[in-house]
């Protein structure tokens, strides 16, 4: 029999999903409701996209820099995509587990297998949309890509999907985006109700010998 995975102060929760599934939006709800959340911005050697800014949605680095950082332990997950590396800072895990608080990976399912191998008790969430197809019609819908950008994007979903689905702690079903922050929320307040998670010092029971 298995012995449960100790649990640390501070929760680590890793959301992951398909592009266009509505993860993001999904971590941005959550982090205007929980005071004490840290939302980890991503480093990466990519160039930015759109109207993305540096510091905001990623802390846009040269490959050169990208290396020291490695170098120097600063990530607690990194790997490279499509020939553009990102990281996540191992900074935000430890000041979540300094203040007991949540901290919010928004990355991919090979991402959240590197923080859970490093940090048994991560919690992963995986958010799915309700089929193949309003994903699809979602990612159109955006007018943001070209066809043969939408095609490997769906691809590419497929594969996440049965990745994530086999692997992670929890998944939610975004068909409904009010529902779907609902079911995200309570999983937060049930994990951080884990024994654990929850600060015991002012009852006293090392004292006593309880």
């Amino acid at each position: 029999m298995n012995e449960p995975t100790p649990l640390q102060p501070g929760l680590l929760l890793v959301l992951s999903a398909p592009s266009g599934t509505g993860k993001t939006t999904l971590a941005r709800q959550l982090l205007t409701e929980l005071p004490d959340a840290i939302f980890s911005i991503s480093v990466t050697t990519r160039q930015p996209r759109g109207r993305e800014k540096d510091g905001v949605d990623y802390h846009f680095v040269d490959v050169a820099s990208f290396q020291e950082r490695i170098e120097r332990g600063e990530f607690v997950e990194w790997a490279e995509v499509y020939g553009h590396f990102y990281g996540s800072s191992q900074a935000v895990v430890d000041e979540a587990r300094a203040k007991r608080g949540v901290a919010i990976f928004d990355i991919d399912v090979q991402g959240g297998l590197a923080i859970k191998r490093k940090n048994p008790d991560a919690v992963r969430v995986f958010v799915v949309p309700p089929s193949l197809e309003e994903l699809e019609r979602r990612l159109r819908e955006r007018g943001t890509d070209a066809e043969d950008t939408i095609r490997r994007r769906m691809l590419a979903a497929r594969s996440e999907i049965e990745r994530g689905v086999a692997s992670y702690d929890y998944i939610i079903v975004n068909d409904d985006f009010d529902r779907a922050y609902r079911d995200l929320r309570s999983v937060v307040v049930a994990e951080r109700c884990r024994q654990g998670r929850v600060d015991l010092s002012r009852l006293g029971l090392e004292k006593t010998g309880v």
